[in-house]
């Protein structure tokens, strides 16, 4: 005989109306509580604290994305490095340090190989010179 217990899900139902009751209690607490008195200098935009100078639609030179990817890159990859160094001492303890060693060996060689690109691209530059190789001709030429 067969027979559905729904009694196992129970617990979920509960916490999922507890929270329920908890995000919408405190949205109306906060509602009915806080003052309501908008000025213009609350509907003014915020800046981290000082007065906004010009429109927000101003243009970023793109180094400051690509040298942030590098390092969010970079980064995560470093922070992956220590949880390998944290259990290595037990890998070798089962033999497997070598294997493990090697491993680690290519992924730092590939992160060498790719700081090496990214140098070579000239990425690592704050201020970067944008001159063409037809530039270089004529300066040649003329002197």
């Amino acid at each position: 005989m067969s027979s559905l217990n729904l009694d196992v899900y129970m617990p979920i139902v509960i916490l999922f109306a507890f929270g329920f009751v908890m995000l919408f209690g405190a949205l109306l607490v906060g509602k009915l509580i806080r003052p309501n008195e908008p000025t213009d200098l609350k509907s003014q935009e915020y800046e981290c604290g000082e007065a906004p100078v010009g429109q927000a639609w101003t243009h970023f030179n793109v180094r400051f994305y690509v040298v942030s990817l590098i390092f969010i890159i970079f980064d995560v990859e470093a922070a992956l490095m220590f949880p390998v160094s944290a259990v290595f001492r037990d890998f070798v303890a089962i033999g497997q340090g070598g294997a493990i060693l090697g491993s680690f060996a290519l992924f730092v060689l590939i992160l060498a190989l790719g700081i090496v690109y990214c140098w070579s691209k000239g990425d690592f530059d704050w201020v970067r010179s944008f001159q063409t190789n037809n530039d270089n001709n004529e300066k040649a030429s003329i002197g």
